[in-house]
């Protein structure tokens, strides 16, 4: 399992946060004063790593939440078919196939970023 514990007002802008059980970015983090007998609050707005769908949470800023360890890493491109591309993992020399994003031109050779959490992959 990937992933660590973290109190919510250590968490900031471009981290990672887990939300319905899926890695998320961040993109906006704010806090609420506390009330007169509360604490103050954390609202987090994040988009899914893999999934890009948009999520958020409201919660005190002292309460608990678990952090994807998303692992970056380098690879190079060996085909591409379609949509799909075989890419190589510089380190294990492993090869897999990738869906490529849209806006992304590549071509054999290319080496690129990857970030991999749990089997799931994304070329960033």
């Amino acid at each position: 399992m990937a992933k660590e514990q973290k109190q919510v007002r250590e968490l900031q802008e471009g981290s990672y946060v887990m939300m319905e059980e899926k890695p998320c970015k961040i993109n906006a983090y704010s806090t609420a004063k506390p009330g007169k007998h509360g604490s103050a609050k954390a609202r987090v707005e994040a988009r899914g790593v893999f999934d890009s769908k948009k999520r958020s949470l409201s919660q005190p800023v002292d309460a608990k939440v678990w952090v994807p360890i998303i692992e970056r890493k380098q690879g190079q491109v060996v085909s591409v078919t379609g949509e799909d591309a075989q890419i190589m993992d510089l380190e294990t020399y492993q090869t897999f196939t990738m869906r490529i994003p849209d806006e992304e031109d590549l071509n054999p050779e290319d080496e690129i970023e990857y970030l991999e959490y749990e089997g799931q992959r994304k070329i960033v």
